[in-house]
Formats: structure tokens, sequence, C-alpha cells
């Protein structure tokens, strides 16, 4: 699996690619959202991790460009941020799912493998559809 991961505590990235790759995941690590907005455009990911406060463009913005785009990849928002309004802002503008800070490293990757299960389902459900409609 290769994950997206948009952090701008270079400690907490570090930790994640370290917990991730143990489990199998590959992680491409931005600071930058601009720079991390952009990549989902050029690499398929099999999900992404947000953290709302980034350089350059805030996390939120981030999430509204790629929906904008038609991006469907899974985001789980990881961040300090989690207050109840700014946790349904972030499911309202598209997230996936969305898990304050501090965070066991566990269930941030029993929250990936629920994400991509889900996506991978639905993708295959559509191309089945789109397979009977076409008969």
């Amino acid at each position: 699996m290769r994950i997206l991961v948009l952090e701008d505590d270079n400690d907490i990235a570090d930790g994640l690619n370290a917990g991730l790759s143990q489990h199998g995941m590959a992680c491409d690590i931005f600071t930058s959202g601009r720079l991390g907005e952009q990549a989902l455009s050029v690499a398929p990911y099999d999900a992404v991790i947000l953290d709302l406060s980034l350089a350059e463009t805030d996390g939120m913005e981030v999430l509204s460009h790629w929906r904008s785009q038609g991006i469907s990849t899974p985001v789980l928002i990881l961040t300090a941020r989690d207050a109840l309004p700014d946790r349904l802002a972030g499911l309202n503008a598209g997230a996936d799912d969305y898990l304050g800070k501090p965070f066991a490293l566990d269930e941030v990757i029993a929250r990936l493998h629920a994400l991509i299960r889900h996506s991978r389902a639905s993708v295959m459900l559509k191309s089945a559809l789109a397979s009977l409609a076409s008969i």
C-alpha cells in the first residue's frame, strides 16, 4: 500500500513513516500543502494522511482542491484541531475519516486499512455496475 502523508511536524512524519513501513505501507511525506496538493495528480496512492496545519496551504484547502478535481482517494485527517466544529468541517469537506492528536499508531493503521478496504470495494462495485450496464 502506498500512503501520502502531509504533515508539517517532522517528528510525527518520521514516526508515521517508521510505523507504517513496519506494516507494509510505503509513505511519501510532504510538509508543504502546495507540494502535497500536487502529489495526488502525479502518483497513485491508496490513502492520504492529512494534517490541517501545513506550510503554504491549509490542509482544508488541499482537501477542497482534491475533491473539486474529482480526486476520490481516501483521506484521513490527522490533526490537533479536534473540536467538534473542526471535525464536522473536515468530514463535510470530503474527508473519509478524522482523528485528533495525540493518536495511537495502531488506530491510524486500522483506520487506513478500513478506508482502503471500503475504497476498493466501491471501485469494484462501480466496475461491476458498469459491466452490467453495457450488457
